[in-house]
């Protein structure tokens, strides 16, 4: 059930209320980048962890930015998802905002992800923080140095005590459909940290925010987040079958949350 999704929605037009929200959300969304570019800079002279507050930071307030939007965040989150503890966190991708989501919500479990180099250049704040904030920037097109960049940031999570976010898919969903999981990348990953529970993680939703390419933002999306039971790990559980079981419980929210809304 996964795999429909309202082609008419999809196709619609924006209103003059988009664009009404959008023009207060895009000022403050830029603003709080260009602020957060120094504030990050001068963080890291004091170490690693002050940056990853900055971050964490700067990604709360862009949750904040996108309710000027209208946007609305429905989180559930298992009671053993617990703060200031490490995982790693195996999720569907729809959209970049999926990352200043998970680290709004995450903020003293410190996620980092796996990200194309490309970003690292450019943006404010977000390529500062892929640069020097331990992420895994990867080149899609040489599968031997993605492989070695997503083995060292496992090992770097699991010996300072941070999370890693990686989405199987590999790439976004442009709307809203789960792609095919590509298990390499995540194998890696796991087999790189085998001491970190796996937390299923689903978002839906957040494709929407970019249905227009943010000129405008459609007003009153509604994302969706889930972060489930964690997920021991032992040795009679492989690193693929973890991924599976992931792909399930993510395919089991997806169909309930769409079952939810038809209704």
């Amino acid at each position: 059930m996964t795999d429909p999704v309202d082609s008419a929605e999809a196709t619609t037009s924006a209103s003059p209320v988009d664009w009404l929200f959008t023009v207060p959300f895009l000022l403050v969304f830029g603003l709080l980048l260009l602020v957060f570019d120094p504030i990050q800079r001068i963080a890291r002279l004091f170490g690693q962890r002050p940056q990853e507050v900055a971050v964490g930071a700067l990604q709360y307030l862009l949750i904040q930015a996108f309710k000027l939007a209208g946007m609305r965040l429905i989180v559930e989150r298992s009671a053993a998802v617990a703060p200031a503890t490490p995982y790693i966190l195996i999720s569907n991708h729809q959209s970049m905002f999926d990352v200043p989501i998970f680290g709004g919500l995450l903020l003293t479990n410190y996620p980092k992800y796996v990200s194309k180099r490309s970003l690292a250049r450019g943006i404010p704040s977000i390529s500062y923080n892929l640069r020097a904030g331990g992420n895994a920037l990867i080149d899609r097109g040489d599968r031997e140095q993605a492989q070695r960049e997503i083995r060292a940031l496992g090992e770097r999570a699991q010996e300072r005590g941070v999370s890693a976010v990686i989405y199987p898919e590999g790439t976004r969903s442009r709307d809203g459909r789960l792609g095919k999981f590509k298990p390499a990348g995540t194998v890696t990953l796991l087999e790189a940290a085998p001491d970190l529970a796996v937390i299923p993680t689903t978002i839906d939703g957040s494709w929407k925010l970019l249905r227009h390419n943010l000129l405008p933002v459609p007003f009153g999306v509604q994302v969706r987040v889930r972060f489930g039971d964690p997920i021991a790990r032992s040795r009679e559980l492989s690193a693929s079958e973890i991924l599976d079981r992931c792909q399930e419980l993510i395919t089991a929210d997806l169909d309930r949350w769409r079952a939810e809304d038809e209704r």
